[in-house]
């Protein structure tokens, strides 16, 4: 892809589909969300795209998450784009490095990374009807038909509310922003959290450390890890047949949906069967019982998102790791301070705290028909029409936007079917010569009523935990149903869900 057939600002001033040009369109992020988007919008003809990214590279996540340990608890052959299959991955649950490697040949090869503006910041948009107002960090400001935000969901990084943690004398980051000038090495290393992220992280350094402290609020579920390294010759062979791995994407599809993700939206058969892999994976890997005791959580598996990790269990029971179950009161110079009086002493402190859930799109200012504010409207607890759209702001797509099905799913597939659903409405645009689209309220208000009433049926509300799922609204902000059902929705669009503004 090399057309990008820009058009001046002065140019936008009648609707472009009635003018009978290309609509000029932003695209705000770079990880695969947005490399997405720009292939699917251009095979569609949609060819006059522009992409913002804050950073120097695209990736993503897998970008800026370089820890160690790091890999997605997906399938590699799933967790890929379905325009773009690779025969040749290394291992069946693919690591950090690989996946970036990936992405960013997937944006060269499909002519993304010439579209993208790198070390370039949405920090505005405004609504003109029928268009978007965008300013950058640069100070650079320019018009567009329609706006995708692609910024994905767990990009800003939460830092613990600790007392003296800017006092720690020693190395401290958040798992986000790994040091690696860091060496490891026979140091005391504390790490703060046990979500995936830190089961990762331990069980890749723990051998390193002289003594690893893992300070946990509340024991996680956790599943083993099914690693495999595939063979050269199976991935010549499937190179040789690319018909197969089409096959093997549609497999784990079938397996992640049916399995992982029924089990959150109440089959009890499910979830008693992930209840009890867990639990023999602990009995497993942690001979002792008072350790055990201390891992075995006090709610439903899948309540939380399942944890896959292999060899966090065996780490935590080497001699030189301490699993710190103890509230913790402050940070001093030399370590973590304890509500038992305890003052454990450090060298290095991850941070491994997890991200604001409930940003996407936020910081950035996005100002809507008459004046709305995105960040107002949301208040803490974001909705979406289909995890799309917004009403009061017309023209702009959200792809990975809140209530939207993440789970223990392949996100990358999520996107494209969202893409697909976008592609729609611009289809639709150009058909009728429509200036805006946006979803009605009234819509929007029955969608998220019946999520909200559905959501409670599902082991994110009834399983007796605390997630990052949950919002300031109290409720999972989740898709409470099956999860194809999701994707089939986003082929059948319901126009009469939306203002079809001329």
């Amino acid at each position: 892809m090399t057309d990008n057939d820009a058009h001046a600002p002065d140019s936008l001033e009648q609707p472009w589909a009635r003018a009978g040009r290309q609509p000029r369109i932003a695209i705000i992020g770079a990880g695969m969300s947005g490399i997405a988007a720009v292939v699917k919008l251009h095979k569609a003809g949609y060819t006059d795209l522009t992409v913002y990214e804050k950073s120097d590279r695209v990736g993503g996540t897998w970008r800026e998450n370089t820890y160690p340990g790091l890999s997605c608890d997906v399938p590699s052959r799933w967790y890929s784009f379905s325009f773009a299959l690779k025969a040749d991955w290394p291992h069946r649950f693919a690591y950090g490095p690989d996946i970036q490697s990936y992405m960013e040949s997937v944006a060269s090869e499909f002519g993304v990374t010439e579209r993208v503006r790198f070390n370039c910041a949405v920090t505005d948009l405004r609504y003109d009807a029928p268009c978007w107002d965008l300013t950058t960090s640069t100070g650079e400001r320019q018009r567009y038909d329609v706006v995708i935000a692609a910024t994905g969901i767990l990009h800003q990084p939460v830092y613990p509310d600790i007392e003296g943690l800017d006092s720690f004398a020693g190395s401290a980051f958040h798992s986000a922003h790994w040091d690696h000038a860091v060496d490891l090495a026979g140091k005391r290393v504390g790490i703060i959290g046990t979500g995936s992220t830190a089961c990762q992280i331990v069980g890749a350094i723990t051998d390193q450390v002289s003594q690893m402290y893992v300070f946990q609020r509340t024991p996680h579920w956790l599943s083993p890890l099914p690693q495999k390294a595939y063979s050269s010759g199976w991935n010549n062979f499937l190179t040789r047949f690319p018909f197969l791995q089409r096959v093997i994407y549609e497999y784990y599809y079938q397996l992640m949906v049916r399995t992982f993700s029924a089990a959150t939206i109440g089959n009890k058969f499910m979830q008693r069967w992930m209840s009890r892999i867990c639990l023999k994976h602990l009995a497993d890997n942690v001979p002792d019982p008072t350790l055990r005791a201390r891992l075995t959580p006090d709610y439903e598996a899948t309540c939380k998102r399942m944890i896959f990790c292999s060899d966090y269990y065996p780490a935590l029971s080497r001699p030189h790791a301490h699993l710190i179950t103890d509230s913790i009161t402050r940070i001093e110079p030399a370590g973590v301070r304890t509500a038992d009086g305890e003052l454990h002493e450090l060298d290095v402190l991850v941070l491994a705290t997890g991200f604001n859930a409930a940003a996407f799109i936020l910081p950035t200012r996005v100002t809507g028909e008459n004046g709305m504010d995105l960040e107002q409207t949301w208040d803490g607890a974001p909705r979406a029409h289909r995890a799309v759209a917004v009403p009061g702001f017309p023209n702009f797509w959200m792809v990975e936007g809140p209530t939207g099905p993440v789970g223990n799913l392949s996100l990358i597939a999520i996107s494209e079917h969202q893409v697909d659903y976008i592609i729609s409405m611009l289809d639709r645009m150009k058909a009728d010569g429509l200036a805006a689209i946006a979803p009605t309220q009234s819509a929007y208000e029955r969608y998220n009523a019946a999520m909200r009433e559905a959501i409670k049926t599902t082991t994110w509300a009834t399983g007796g935990c605390k997630s990052w799922y949950i919002d300031k609204s109290g409720v999972p902000n989740l898709y409470p149903w099956f999860p194809m059902r999701y994707l089939k929705e986003m082929h059948d669009p319901d126009y009469s869900e939306y203002r079809l503004i001329k």
